[in-house]
């Protein structure tokens, strides 16, 4: 059997009826919100680029 193979006969007879009730379920929609979210930082784009190669740095030290 190769990669990705699989036997067909597992996949004739399965079973696609649920077992639990509706009200069993998951609602994905129970928590939806609507909005935006935004933040802002007080730190320039040069400032934020700064930080980041700062971060990049303290990695490859503890490499």
């Amino acid at each position: 059997m190769g990669f990705g193979s699989y036997d067909e006969s597992e996949q004739e007879n399965q079973n696609t009826e649920a077992d639990y009730d509706e009200e069993d379920a998951v609602s994905v929609h129970e928590n939806d919100h609507d909005g935006s979210v935004s933040f802002d930082t007080g730190a320039s784009s040069g400032e934020l680029v700064d930080r980041l190669q700062d971060m990049k740095g303290d990695d490859e030290d503890d490499a």
